[in-house]
């Protein structure tokens, strides 16, 4: 199966933020702790070009921690202009180093604008990511009331806005972006499975099968434990099976309900029912 999803709002948002750039001090983007490179557009290299960044590894609460470590090693090692934190949005944990991490960032720029007898104004930031990675819960959660629209559906921010927070930042939010075509299809299972494409666009028996693919391989137990198995089939089918049958997916005459078996599978995986996973690593790259 391709995956593909590029909707017109995307393409206008590119246009945008490559005009905005010039009014921004530092860029946020905003990642899925679980999918940290899979989840980065390629696209906002080119377009946020040498600008500060700080990389917020969100949903971390989600994420297997031990992974989650290994992705802050690696983000941060890629240069002083560039760091990276884990966050969970939902929850508040971890944005209140956002701000401190910004005015490190920009200090050196601050002070030379004071300098030259420019008074101190707000850091102008840009906020980047996909679709479904939690920009809107963010951005109400630093601005302390609900500004942005939010919800478990990819692709509701459709504009840009600025927003206030406080006196010390402003925000400039952007439609989910995602890429026109992933060149390595596993970066779209992987959207997919998280939940960053619309699951009316996909095969929902695919990712499954893709998921458990990678569960065996690098979750097994959780994986036993989770549907009750003494050991892990080696056929997908035989374990797609095992999983319909104990837990009722079934048709008329006795057969396994696949489309319902994956569909329960992808929701136990996005609403942690396997726990915390991780399903790509520095490792692997």
């Amino acid at each position: 199966m391709t995956i593909q999803w590029f909707p017109g709002h995307m393409a206008k948002a590119r246009r945008q933020v490559t005009e905005k750039l010039k009014l921004i001090d530092i860029v946020f983007e905003l990642v899925d702790a679980r999918i940290p490179l899979s989840s980065r557009n390629p696209m906002i290299d080119e377009i946020i070009s040498n600008k500060p960044r700080i990389i917020l590894l969100n949903k971390a609460d989600m994420a297997d921690p031990r992974i989650t470590k290994q992705w802050l090693e690696y983000f941060n090692s890629k240069g002083s202009t560039t760091k990276a934190i884990a966050i969970d949005s939902q929850e508040g944990k971890g944005i209140q180093q956002i701000s401190v991490l910004s005015k490190e960032l920009l200090k050196e720029k601050f002070d030379k604008m004071q300098s030259r007898g420019i008074r101190p104004r707000a850091i102008r930031a840009l906020i980047v990511g996909i679709p479904n990675v939690g920009k809107s819960t963010l951005i109400n959660r630093l601005a302390k009331k609900n500004i942005a629209q939010t919800g478990d559906r990819p692709g509701i921010t459709k504009a840009q806005q600025w927003v206030k927070v406080g006196k010390e930042l402003e925000l400039l939010d952007t439609p989910g972006i995602l890429w026109p075509k992933f060149e390595d299809q596993e970066v779209g299972y992987r959207l997919a499975t998280t939940g960053a494409i619309k699951d009316t666009i996909i095969v929902l028996q695919d990712i499954a099968v893709f998921a458990l693919r990678f569960l065996t391989k690098h979750y097994p137990e959780q994986l036993k434990k989770r549907y009750n198995l003494d050991e892990i089939p080696e056929e997908i089918v035989e374990l797609f099976d095992a999983i319909g049958s104990k837990r009722g997916c079934m048709m008329s005459g006795g057969y396994i309900d696949y489309d319902k078996t994956a569909e329960l599978i992808i929701r136990e995986i996005r609403s942690e029912k396997l726990g915390k996973l991780s399903f790509e690593s520095p490792e692997q790259q």
